[in-house]
């Protein structure tokens, strides 16, 4: 961790037969409209959420630490907030592409109950260490767009041995979008950023690369998640959990008519103990897929709860995936339990509609996981009930 609270203000395949898109694809089709169609203002914006994290660290009477972990490409801080002091840890980040807002608003609601003095969020902070990291793209948030403004003139810059080499495949820099001009604008999808090694440098060799091959930690906002990550490994051995909080399109539960409100998902590369995941076979002895399976079932029991509601739209986002260069894929690798939470709709889509349904599917699915780590009621959950979540598709039944 850097220093707290800087003084001034700095600047995700297998699925075919449902035809769903290979975990936030590129070739993802976006919608016709303008950009700026949408209102983004319901949503925390940079300075709204240091504002939030300052206020909430003051009236927690220290039970809340927020500290900067690092800068975005543009300056701007990234911060965590850490509340707990068990031994089970749980590292949650939010807005990694800065169209996908909900998460950081649930994380704020969330750290608000957890410092709260109620019975319940005294005892899970006796029990679980939780980091959250509300806003880890802030520059891309600022703009709503996907993907940070760095260049690939820029990463030749910070690595010169990549002087020669093509730049990276996640590096756009051509317009494909009708609501943001990325020839004007190119940047890279952090998300495709994350290497198994963590200690990973940047060689020549490995560029462009693949959507089913490591990343490199070029980007400065992908390098401060590592960092908080493996400073959590040194402090206790382990990150239990990992969560990742994304927005997708519009899909359907599989079977039915009713468009998902949630899509979850525990899978993004094949067990190393496998043939299929041989080249990953360092990692086997650390790889957790059934405890990620567990942590998917609490989240999934527990928006089942309510009955006839849109909170039981829930479904299984892509199985079958391999993609070690996302922060998920990464630190499934490394031994976390994992989870990938997809609300519907993106700010381009949905702007603020049906956002406070969505903020408290993501804030009540995080809290079940929260609650069941805590408690251990995880660990006593059939990781096989997994596979029997309804597939996510891209068409309704009829």
């Amino acid at each position: 961790m850097k220093k707290k609270w800087a003084s001034t203000i700095g600047i995700a395949g297998l699925c075919a037969a449902l035809a769903m898109p290979v975990y936030a694809a590129e070739t993802e089709t976006r919608p016709a409209t303008h950009h700026h169609d949408y209102s983004i203002s319901g949503f925390v914006d940079y300075v709204e959420l240091q504002k939030s994290l300052k206020q909430i660290e003051a009236s927690s009477k220290g039970t809340v630490q927020v500290d900067v972990a690092g800068q975005s490409f543009e300056g701007r801080n990234i911060y965590t907030a850490r509340v707990g002091t068990g031994d089970k840890v749980i590292l949650v980040q939010s807005e990694i592409h800065g169209n996908e807002k909900t998460g950081t608003v649930a994380l704020l609601n969330l750290l608000k109950t957890l410092s709260g003095n109620s019975a319940q969020a005294k005892k899970i902070r006796e029990e679980v260490t939780l980091v959250f990291m509300p806003m880890l793209n802030p520059d891309a948030s600022e703009a709503d767009k996907r993907r940070n403004s760095m260049t690939w003139a820029d990463v030749v810059e910070d690595y010169p041995q990549l002087a020669g080499a093509k730049p990276s495949w996640n590096y756009l820099d051509r317009g494909v979008s009708q609501s943001y001009d990325y020839g004007k604008n190119p940047g890279f999808d952090v998300n495709r950023d994350f290497n198994p090694d963590l200690s990973y440098v940047p060689e020549a060799t490995d560029f462009p690369g693949a959507s089913n091959l490591p990343g490199w930690f070029i980007t400065p906002e992908s390098q401060t998640s590592r960092d908080v990550y493996k400073s959590l490994q040194t402090e206790f051995g382990n990150v239990d959990v990992f969560i990742d909080l994304h927005h997708q399109g519009m899909y359907y539960v599989a079977g039915t008519n009713d468009p998902v409100t949630l899509s979850l998902s525990a899978q993004f590369v094949p067990d190393p103990s496998t043939p299929e995941g041989a080249k990953y076979a360092e990692y086997a002895d650390n790889y957790n897929y059934d405890l990620s399976r567990q942590l998917n079932v609490a989240a999934y029991n527990e928006l089942q709860s309510y009955g006839n509601s849109k909170f039981t739209n829930i479904s299984l986002y892509s199985q079958g995936l391999d993609l070690p260069g996302t922060a998920l894929g990464s630190y499934a690798l490394n031994g976390s339990g994992t989870v990938l939470f997809e609300v519907k709709g993106q700010t381009q889509s949905l702007g603020q509609k049906e956002k406070g349904q969505l903020v408290k599917s993501v804030e009540r699915g995080l809290s079940a996981i929260v609650e069941s780590v805590a408690d251990g009621s995880v660990e006593k959950l059939n990781p096989e009930d997994y596979e029997k979540i309804p597939l996510t598709s891209s068409r309704p039944a009829n």
